[in-house]
């Protein structure tokens, strides 16, 4: 593995880069979801 990142030093860069971006995603659609079902749920109560 260090020889790999011997070779390839901006590969953990990347990767963390990546890992950022699959994070920032994640939170994005788990509080979306959570707006539509808080919505879903105010819609029954009113009616």
């Amino acid at each position: 593995m260090s020889e790999l990142l011997d070779e390839y030093p901006m590969l953990m860069f990347g990767l963390e880069a990546l890992l950022a971006l699959f994070l920032l995603i994640f939170i994005v659609v788990w509080t979306a979801s959570g707006r539509k079902k808080q919505a879903s749920r105010d819609d029954r109560r009113q009616d």
